[in-house]
């Protein structure tokens, strides 16, 4: 089956190879949040991005392989409700922004900012800091250290959606700071083939949501 992106709560996951890394995508209750499993395609280590819920559904995805890591993108409890289950089944080594990680009722093992660099096996994924969803969300980029020619993999957990930026409850001082850091260090940074995994619903391209962006600062959410 081709990846698409399209999963749902009880469906199947879907898996795409990528040079380098695999990613599965599954869909998880009663949120819909999205969790991804990490493959280094050399090593077979593993790493999870949000233990969002349904620990069964993920500790089933990760079988008998060791998961070396799970990162939590920001600390709203629908990204870590199955984290403690998931962490103790595993002995994984937990991840999070400082300005998050108190937020999230399971000891953060190594603490990420702006800049930093997660690795799974021999595959490294670029931290990008993105303020106002939380103080401490997190997206993290794959290309393969620039092997990708212009296709790289963007996990942006609640900070960025088809159709707008995370919420900010109508703050206006969030919003600003959130669609500024997505023009900087998102828009700005990335191709228009990026590919974008958000922490719900379907995924995007950096192509289809740039033109909308000047609407999104002038609409205010």
């Amino acid at each position: 089956m081709s990846y698409s992106g399209d999963v749902s709560v009880g469906g199947p996951a879907e898996t795409r190879e990528l040079p380098g890394l695999t990613i599965t995508k599954v869909a998880v209750g009663p949120m819909n949040n999205n969790a991804y499993l990490l493959r280094c395609t050399s090593t077979g280590e593993l790493l999870l991005i949000d233990a969002a819920n349904e620990a069964g559904t993920l500790l089933g995805l990760i079988g008998e392989t060791p998961l070396a890591t799970v990162v939590t993108t920001h600390q709203h409890g629908d990204h870590w409700a199955a984290l403690r289950e998931v962490q103790q089944a595993t002995g994984a080594a937990t991840v999070a922004h400082p300005d998050d990680a108190g937020g999230i009722p399971v000891r953060t093992t190594a603490l990420v900012r702006h800049g930093d660099s997660v690795t799974v096996g021999d595959a490294r994924l670029s931290v990008i800091h993105l303020r106002g969803h939380t103080p401490g969300s997190i997206a993290l980029c794959y290309d393969a250290d620039g092997a990708l020619a212009g296709q790289p993999h963007l996990f942006t957990g609640d900070s960025l959606f088809p159709g707008g930026p995370g919420n900010t409850q109508g703050d206006p001082e969030r919003f600003g700071q959130l669609i500024t850091d997505l023009e900087d260090r998102i828009f700005g940074e990335f191709p228009d083939g990026t590919w974008v995994y958000p922490g719900h619903g379907a995924d995007t391209t950096i192509g289809t949501e740039r033109p909308q962006v000047p609407q999104w600062r002038a609409r205010g959410w």
